[in-house]
């Protein structure tokens, strides 16, 4: 997977939003000098959507499957779920039942799933999360892992809605969680993914600033 070792920054000037790793010379759009000139406003960053699964406590991880041979987020390739512990560790089901990962997850998007004023949830997440993990439901010996129905992903929701259950609320099913938390945080991946090969050919990408809305 590509590592996107550059920042994406945003500037304006002449009425364009123009996208691109460094401040060019020239504005792109109207030829203007921009270095050392008075831009619209100062350039801005934009936030990656990856992030560290390993220091990201308590989270949902997206990451792309171990059969993805080139680690992307494509849109098309398998991708992996896992859910973190409060000290980095990441629990996640496969064919030969729950691991629990020190590494790999460098690079996921990930779900918050805890507000950071809910201390006691915090404070029993990693023994709910160990308890759960030992199952029967996740044991291959009980249960074979099913690609469709009994996966990564169902390891995941299932032990978000005992949390749930727990806390007394009430469960998600897998469409509502897919299409309320999931899809979103993809479609940032597509469009941030998309920009940065943009630029990475062109060195930059200019549209109207009316018509931007990141």
């Amino acid at each position: 997977m590509e590592e996107m070792e550059n920042s994406v920054i945003r500037l304006s000037h002449c009425q364009k939003n123009i996208f691109c790793f460094s401040v060019p010379e020239r504005c792109p759009s109207c030829g203007d000098e921009l270095r050392g000139s008075r831009l619209q406003e100062a350039p801005v960053s934009l936030p990656s959507p990856f992030t560290n699964g390993h220091k990201s406590s308590c989270c949902l991880l997206i990451a792309p499957a171990h059969n993805n041979l080139h680690r992307d987020f494509d849109g098309t390739s398998d991708l992996h779920t896992g859910i973190s512990s409060t000290k980095g560790l990441v629990y996640n089901y496969t064919q030969s039942g729950v691991r629990r990962d020190q590494s790999g997850w460098e690079r996921c998007v990930s779900v918050p799933l805890v507000r950071p004023d809910m201390f006691h949830l915090m404070d029993q997440w990693d023994q709910y999360l160990g308890r759960f993990s030992e199952g029967p439901m996740w044991d291959p010996v009980w249960h074979r892992f099913d690609e469709d129905n009994h996966n990564c992903f169902s390891f995941c929701l299932n032990f978000i809605n005992s949390v749930l259950a727990v806390e007394g609320r009430s469960s998600l099913s897998r469409d509502a969680f897919t299409h309320n938390f999931i899809l979103p945080r993809m479609r940032r991946v597509s469009k941030f993914t998309t920009l940065y090969q943009h630029i990475q050919r062109q060195q930059y990408y200019v549209v109207d600033g009316q018509e931007d809305r990141q």
